[in-house]
């Protein structure tokens, strides 16, 4: 290997910590063959999920956030009031306004800070991800907490099968710092946009062009819509250009890396990026059996897989992959520092 840093102006950043958190409640694949028709065995070959969370009523994505902040926090040894800057990855948001990072801001205690939210669909945590490190690198500031959590199961239809089987709900929280001297922490990015593919991947209901209404509802505009066809083309197509060009400009191979953790949509997605990569299956970081596709939460919480796994560890490099509506595709190469 012959990996090619790239050069920062001012200094490098990396991610110091890690919280995630996930519901209690659990639907399985046993659940929604009761709800709908379909079964555990034409879920499992199709998507590889067996089960997933729910949040319960009364909570939203900010209190997911919060709990995964709090973890994260605690396992820094830092308190509230030193997070600068707050980003939070989500589509869900508690409501359209104020931002989920408002919410988050206050409930946490993090008083000072600043932040907003970035709405990149599945892609939300490593957009958001890549947001703070630029704040970090650029010295505006050093202590950035940067969340990605969605609460997928209130804009799901469980009358439709092609779709209620796949989400879930739940996400995670990271820290970004500068990196100390002689630590790489985030080596490069690709990110991009492709807003042809609105169409195959919405919910068309609640915003300006759609405001909620009688019509609006009985139309089912508020639920996810997906042409799962031309997502999953694309998502195998873009998953593995994106990868292979940030892997490529920085003279590293797949058998470099220490783990690919890529977003947790379908593991027949993840497991053609992976070939892809010519990486080894079990450098692969796979847990959508257990949480289901968690949108802009399933990255943070196959860290913490790995983290658990003994398959990250300090020193390792990690490439981070993800496709999301949008269109929207991004992946990051970072050497793990904690």
């Amino acid at each position: 290997m012959s990996l090619t840093v790239r050069p920062v102006v001012g200094r490098r950043a990396k991610i110091t910590a890690l919280g995630t958190y996930v519901p209690p409640q659990v639907l399985t694949n046993q659940d929604l063959e009761k709800m709908v028709e379909t079964s555990d065995q034409w879920i499992m070959d199709r998507t590889g999920i067996r089960e997933r969370h729910v949040l319960a009523k009364g909570l939203g994505t900010s209190d997911m956030c919060v709990e995964a902040a709090k973890k994260c926090l605690a396992a820094r040894g830092i308190a509230p009031s030193e997070v600068e800057a707050i980003i939070v990855g989500t589509v869900t948001p508690d409501m359209m306004f104020p931002s989920t990072a408002c919410l988050v801001q206050d409930k946490i205690g993090a008083k000072g800070a600043w932040g907003f939210d970035v709405s990149a669909g599945c892609s939300g945590f490593v957009f958001a991800l890549q947001a703070g490190v630029k704040l970090v690198e650029s010295g505006a500031h050093s202590k950035v907490l940067v969340c990605g959590a969605d609460a997928n199961t209130r804009m799901t239809d469980y009358t439709d099968r092609t779709t209620c089987v796949l989400f879930g709900d739940g996400g995670g929280a990271v820290l970004i710092e500068p990196a100390a001297e002689g630590e790489i922490g985030f080596i490069d990015f690709v990110h991009e946009i492709d807003g042809s593919g609105g169409a195959a991947l919405n919910l068309k209901g609640g915003g300006s062009l759609n405001p909620t209404s009688h019509e609006t509802i009985d139309k089912k505009m508020h639920y996810i819509y997906q042409d799962g066809p031309a997502v999953f083309k694309f998502a195998v197509r873009k998953m593995a250009e994106t990868t292979v060009k940030v892997l490529e400009r920085n003279g590293v191979t797949g058998t470099d890396l220490g783990c690919f953790i890529p977003h947790q949509a379908n593991k027949r997605i993840i497991m053609a990026t992976a070939e892809r990569l010519n990486m080894p299956e079990d450098r692969v970081i796979i847990n959508i059996e257990k949480y289901g596709n968690t949108s802009s939460g399933t990255i943070p919480l196959a860290m913490q897989t790995a983290l658990d796994e003994g398959k990250l560890k300090k020193g390792d490099l990690v490439l981070l992959g993800a496709m999301g509506a949008g269109f929207t595709v991004g992946a990051a190469l970072l050497r793990w520092e904690i």
